[in-house]
């Protein structure tokens, strides 16, 4: 150490010292009149004592304070333990404070002796068993039967202190981390960081995993002015919220044209070259991975983060993640809370990171090296200095939640809210558990074993291990003062063990009859009285003090109606409430400040050296006047707080106004403004940035406490709420969203424990959700025509060839869905073959595979295939050239010719669909058409041309593909695996009787030939879907055709909305939001 640094650290010293002593003496004075406070009320005592705790820096004079506090609790607990009620309160405060005080007992090792006997004498006196190393002076067994509540200790503490149990954390400083300890998991992360390596972290929502995230942003930040950190979050709400903690927490002087962070999403893009972290979407960073033009910024990306990584799963968007991780050279963090098969996705990326280890050994043992050349071009070396290269993915898993989350069913019964526990072994059935076993995330509180072991007690009595799995008598609790939570989680294990084996043991009939005595017992309601009361069950949960909480509905338009009926109930409840007296002297008082403000006016405030005394006095008089009745009826206009669920204490008014000041041009501002002064809010994809973003930071400070939402806020959101509420059955309420919904509630740090609520959702929809298994990430069909062409371009443009060709052949070999599936890799293998064929049919590639005329177009268009084809095969048949005339003598279009113009860029480009039903829709529009027209009809059979020849390639690219398809799974029923094999189904004289056996039928499912579809069917796109063999993970999707009119199930034809053409026409959003509401 320099000198320099001893001298700061002997003056820290000196002013920890000082600064312990001046509160010890600030405590000296407070001791006596806070005992005698916590003991005459305690409520009160405990408040004020939390509130000065905060205060306080130094550990010694915390523990001391808290000491005094359990003393002082004990004392009350001898005075009127007795009564009835007292109890439970007691235990909870108790407990909160027995929970704290052993966070310090590491930090004074003097004291640990002492401590833990002054503890164990408190529990075991307030437990009733006889301590066997404690001695008082008083007579201990006189005072236990004063006192005892016939509870053992295990018992007690699983029971009443429930969540408040002491987890498993470490207590040995990390120095990499400044602000807390880490545990052994984060630390594992923080390892990864250190020797650049990737790593797959999958950790339940709110354990902390996100802080490796920004360790990684510190640590490349230090490093250099050159290396980037790419942030990918999958929404841009998460963007958003990304953005503001970076900006927070790092600060760094850079050279002009730099700075720390960028952004980049479809709507908003800011510094995104010149940024050392970007944060962004993965489709927008597919754009820069894949652009010839970004492949020197690429070579400066040190580490990548995936946040959510499981929408690698999902239906839409999952094929980009895929080509984002085998695209990227650089390691990386991949962070997701559901995903089931973790170690699948890390083989299959470690295979990616051994492909890149030897890619890179050939590029760089080339003597003809593409990178070299550009660099000996370019003159320019890298800025960012080389790191040792590691080629190794981490698996970091940990499945402890830190917070316990307890479900509960609500229902309507009379006038009144029935809301029962349901412990999650309801949700099981003995079948399940035969077959499927019990989920391994279906997690126990400590007060859901006790119940479990209760029940399993009285099911069966004679159960020959009731005595081993007493709480008194289980071998992890004995001979133990404080149980500890993981303690706890074994017990749980071993019920659950126990509760398989009595099926095994042939006690199936006990095992329903125990899972039947758990299951609550809701009440069914009908959907019209269910909203009706929402607002009084939002009431209900404020009354059981579970505000903070999120309401997930899946409709936006009942997500919006939900919260204005919360909000208007508790409009109704202060006018019920107030003075009749009350209204009448606010209009007064608003009459008398409009009368002064009219006099004010008369004299010039600007021009005071030009008043007469008389008048000055008079202009005094009349602003002492006005302060005094704005005063007056501010007070009248407050809000009540029984009338408000906002918390005024959470924000200040400055930024509050601050806040509000962002509504100011929004359409629905003042309604969301009012909203929120009541503590109310909604969220959903079709509010504006500005909108949800004042929700989201209102609800964050603590100030909003109800907010209703759609699935905007499930994912990775930083919105530390009590309790979630799913208040609406759907399709897309799965065991994925669910848990990502549901993570919410608790968040670490905030809450001892999460709540869950299902309000009136079917029963064996909560149990379905309850015990599902997350989907296994599987992958999807990875490539598409416009993907292949933007390969070829890269290959094509890059300055450094070698290095885009190992990314063109990253992407093309190492599919999710073909990991260890050769099958797979053949499919790809054709289609590729086929794109190649079409791209060079279409005139987009040469026969040397360069690209050609409008592939650039194409490629820049890529997001919209298939139009960006189309738009190509018009302009190559010179429709557009015949369509865009000019006025004769002039350049300029005729109006007629622009607006048929926009009309055929809108069926192209704007295609969103319209119900079919609205066509039936009387209303007289204002400005809009609303409906959009059908192309041209020379356009319209250009279109249809150009999908007759890319139906032809497709169907060939089908027949050629279906001797890879594995027909034992297509002669299996999908859902119910009911399997008609090859070998009954075509000695099946039904079977025969249906399927026309004059034609070919290699290529079509078992199933789909019963109703004659044959081969030749192929060729019609409208019938691909239902014809197309299972197995080979193809359909429609992934041929680039154009269908001009969509159909419901129904067959009803969906017409295209014409919001486009409307806009151009009128220009006006306020018409455009009328008449398509």
């Amino acid at each position: 150490k320099s000198k320099a640094e001893t001298i700061a650290e002997e003056n820290n010293r000196r002013l920890k010292i000082k600064e312990e002593q001046k509160e010890q003496e600030q405590w000296k004075a407070l001791c006596i009149p806070t005992e005698k406070e916590i003991k005459a009320n305690l409520t009160v005592g405990i408040n004020k004592l939390e509130k000065f705790l905060k205060t306080l820096k130094s550990k010694s004079v915390k523990f001391s304070v808290e000491m005094t506090a359990l003393s002082a609790c004990l004392e009350v607990w001898k005075e009127h333990c007795r009564e009835q009620g007292m109890v439970a309160k007691l235990m909870i405060n108790f407990c909160k404070k027995l929970f704290r005080n052993h966070l310090h007992l590491d930090v004074f090792q003097s004291l640990r002796i002492s401590t833990e006997q002054k503890m164990g004498h408190f529990l075991n006196l307030l437990l009733a068993f006889k301590p066997t190393w404690i001695s008082t002076g008083e007579n201990n067994d006189q005072n236990i039967s004063n006192y005892a509540i016939e509870v053992g200790p295990a018992r007690f503490q699983l029971q009443y202190m429930d969540y408040y149990l002491l987890r498993e954390e470490r207590n040995d400083p990390d120095p990499r981390v400044q602000h807390f300890i880490p545990d052994t998991w984060q630390r594992e992360l923080l390892d990864a960081v250190d020797n650049n390596e990737s790593a797959v972290i999958v950790a339940p929502t709110s354990s902390g995993k996100t802080y490796a995230s920004y360790y990684c942003m510190e640590k490349v930040l230090k490093m250099s002015n050159d290396g980037v950190v790419v942030y990918v979050a999958p929404t841009k709400a998460l963007v958003n919220q990304v953005v503001g903690t970076v900006y927070s927490r790092f600060t760094k002087k850079l050279p002009d044209g730099l700075v720390v962070c960028g952004v980049f999403t479809r709507d908003y893009c800011n510094d995104v070259m010149n940024s050392q972290i970007l944060v962004t979407v993965p489709q927008c960073l597919e754009i820069l991975m894949l652009s010839p033009r970004c492949q020197k910024w690429t070579k400066r990306i040190q580490y990548v983060i995936f946040d959510e990584v499981h929408c690698l799963g999902g239906e839409i968007g999952a094929e980009v993640w895929e080509h984002l991780l085998v695209t990227i050279r650089c390691p990386f963090l991949a962070l997701s809370a559901t995903v089931s098969n973790p170690e699948h996705l890390t083989e299959w990326l470690q295979s990616v990171k051994r492909y890149w280890q030897h890619a890179e050994n050939r590029i760089q043992g080339s003597s003809t090296n593409s990178e070299k050349n550009f660099t000996r071009k370019c003159k320019v070396k890298s800025k960012v200095p080389e790191q040792k290269k590691s080629y190794r993915v981490r698996l970091v898993s940990y499945e402890e939640r830190y917070n316990d989350l307890e479900k509960y069913v609500c229902s309507l019964k009379g006038n009144d809210f029935m809301i029962e526990h349901c412990h999650p072994c309801a949700a099981l059935t003995v079948n399940h558990i035969e077959n499927c076993g019990i989920p391994s995330d279906l997690s126990l509180s400590p007060r859901e074993s006790i119940q479990l072991y209760d029940t399993m007690v009285k099911v069966w009595q004679e159960w020959p291990r009731a005595q081993e799995l007493d709480p008194e008598e289980f071998v992890s609790f004995k001979n133990i003062v404080v149980i500890k939570k993981g303690d706890v989680r074994h017990y749980e294990q071993e019920l659950k063990k126990e509760l398989s084996k009595w099926i095994v043991l042939g006690q199936r009939q006990k095992v329903n009859e125990l899972l039947e005595h758990l299951k609550p017992k809701p009440v069914d309601c009908s959907e019209h009285e269910k909203w009706k009361r929402f607002a009084s069950f939002v009431d209900k949960l404020h009354e059981m003090d579970k505000l903070p909480a999120i309401f997930f509905i899946f409709n936006v338009d009942s997500v919006e109606c939900a919260a204005r009926n919360v909000f208007l109930n508790l409009l109704k409840k202060q006018r019920s409430e107030e003075n009749p007296n009350t209204k009448r002297e606010k209009e007064h008082l608003m009459d008398e400040l409009r009368k002064v403000n009219k006099m004010l006016i008369k004299f010039n405030p600007q021009d005071t050296k030009k008043l007469s005394s008389s008048k000055m006095e008079n202009m005094v008089v009349l602003l002492t006047t006005k302060q005094q009745l704005q005063k007056r009826l501010k007070r009248l206009t407050a809000i009540p707080s029984l009338c408000t669920y906002a918390d005024p204490k959470a924000v200040d008014e400055g930024t509050l106004r601050k806040i509000f000041h962002r509504l100011r041009f929004e359409r629905r501002g003042d309604l969301q403004q009012m909203m929120a002064l009541r503590g109310i809010g909604y969220h959903h994809g079709s509010m504006t940035a500005k909108e949800r973003q004042v929700v989201e930071m209102l609800f964050r400070l603590g100030y909003i406490k109800v907010v209703t939402a759609t699935s905007t806020l499930a994912l990775g959101i930083n919105m530390p709420c009590k309790s979630v509420v799913f208040a609406e059955d759907s399709v897309f309420l799965d065991a994925l969203n669910y848990r990502q919904m549901s993570g919410r509630a608790g968040r670490r740090g905030q809450d001892m424990i999460g709540n869950v609520f299902f309000y009136d959702i079917p029963l064996p929809k909560v149990e379905r959700l309850m015990k599902s298994n997350v989907p296994q990430l599987k992958g999807q069909f990875p490539l598409t025509v416009s993907l292949i062409l933007r390969l070829m371009l890269l290959t094509a443009k890059a300055d450094d060839k070698a290095d885009a060709r190992a990314k063109a052949l990253s992407v093309l070999k190492h599919s999710l869905m073909s990991f260890r599936k050769g099958r797979y890799a053949e499919i790809l293998k054709i289609y590729f073959m086929f794109s190649l064929q079409f791209l060079i049919k279409e005139g987009y590639l040469d026969q040397e595979g360069n690209p050609i005329g409008f592939a650039g177009l194409v490629t820049h268009l890529y997001y919209y295939e298939p139009s960006n084809f189309v738009l190509v095969s018009l302009l190559v048949k010179g429709l557009f050239h015949k369509l865009c005339q000019p006025i004769k003598g002039s350049t300029v279009f005729s109006e007629d010719v622009l607006e048929k113009l926009v009309l055929i860029l809108a069926n192209l480009f704007g295609r969103k669909y319209l119900p079919a039903c609205s066509m039936k829709y009387k209303r007289n529009f204002c400005q809009s058409k609303v409906f959009l027209e059908d192309l041209p009809e020379d356009f319209a059979d250009a279109v249809n041309e150009y999908n007759t020849k890319v139906k032809e390639n497709f169907a060939h690219f089908l027949l050629s593909t279906a001797k890879l398809a594995d027909m034992e799974q297509e002669y299996r029923l999908p859902l119910s695996k009911t399997d008609f094999t090859s070998k009954n189904w075509h000695g099946s004289e039904l079977a025969s009787y249906f399927t026309d056996t004059t034609k070919s039928i290699s290529a079509i499912s078992p199933f789909a030939c019963l109703s004659g579809v044959v081969d030749n069917n192929l060729f019609h796109g409208e019938i691909i879907n239902k014809a197309v063999l299972r197995s080979l993970g193809i359909n429609v999707t992934n041929c680039p055709l154009l269908y001009l009119n969509k159909y419901d199930n129904q067959g009803r034809r969906q017409p295209l909305n014409a919001y486009a053409l409307d806009f151009y026409k009128h220009g006006s959003l306020i018409a455009l939001t009328t008449d398509n509401w």
